[in-house]
């Protein structure tokens, strides 16, 4: 008794401008109607439901969110950014004026947690318009699963 095995289909996929045909999607308009809390194909629309939620799909043009994946990209982008200002701004007051540990402790653990709280739905959002915009994840029109 044989049995066949179906081969799998082995094509590689070449990415081209023909292959990528579709609407134009500028990247930075993209990200900043992300950065801003909506829609990066419309503008119009929220992104977000909740705090940290991406809205399933946009309530003026209907694009769908649910192929995002920001994952874990905008905690780190928001450590760096708070990182590089909190991190130059200890070092100038210990530097300059070497106040008690606990006086230190007082402002720079609020304005760490502060800037955080301010810097992540927008980030995300960003992080979002960015997917959006080289159609990363499912965004692209033109997808297809046959390469699974």
């Amino acid at each position: 008794m044989t049995v066949q095995i179906d081969s799998a289909n082995t094509a590689t996929k070449v990415w081209t401008r023909e292959t990528a045909k579709g609407e134009k999607r500028d990247a930075w308009t993209a990200i900043k109607r992300g950065f801003s809390g909506r829609c990066p194909k419309c503008g119009e629309g929220k992104l977000f439901r909740a705090f940290l939620k991406v809205d399933n799909s946009c309530s003026a043009c209907g694009l769908d969110f649910s192929p995002h994946r920001a994952d874990d990209l905008p905690a780190y982008l928001v450590i760096v950014i708070v990182g590089h200002i909190v991190v130059p701004l200890a070092l100038m007051i210990e530097t300059n004026y070497s106040p008690p540990v606990a006086f230190q402790l007082a402002i720079y653990l609020p304005i760490t947690l502060l800037l955080s709280l301010l810097l992540l739905q927008p980030i995300k959002g960003a992080v979002v318009g960015f997917q959006w915009a080289f159609r990363m994840h499912g965004f692209d029109e033109n997808f297809t699963d046959d390469h699974i």
